[in-house]
């Protein structure tokens, strides 16, 4: 009544997870790459005299928040 030893050892059950938690973690990404497509091909025009740079609201906060 010898059961003949196992090939599925401890270390191929942890690699077998290891490698299930990477691809798990691989699938999560994709949504987020798929979204990056959707971005527009082509940025607005910059104005032929300069003036791109405008001082929003978001900009004031930034250098709010960077003062030393």
């Amino acid at each position: 009544m010898n059961q003949p030893p196992s090939k599925l050892s401890r270390r191929t059950v942890f690699v077998g997870a290891g490698t299930v938690g990477a691809m798990a973690a691989a699938a999560s990404l994709l949504p987020s790459v798929q979204n990056a497509a959707k971005l527009p091909a082509a940025l607005p025009k910059a104005p032929a005299n300069g003036g791109g740079y405008s001082l929003t609201d978001h900009v004031k906060q930034y250098y709010q928040t960077a003062r030393v």
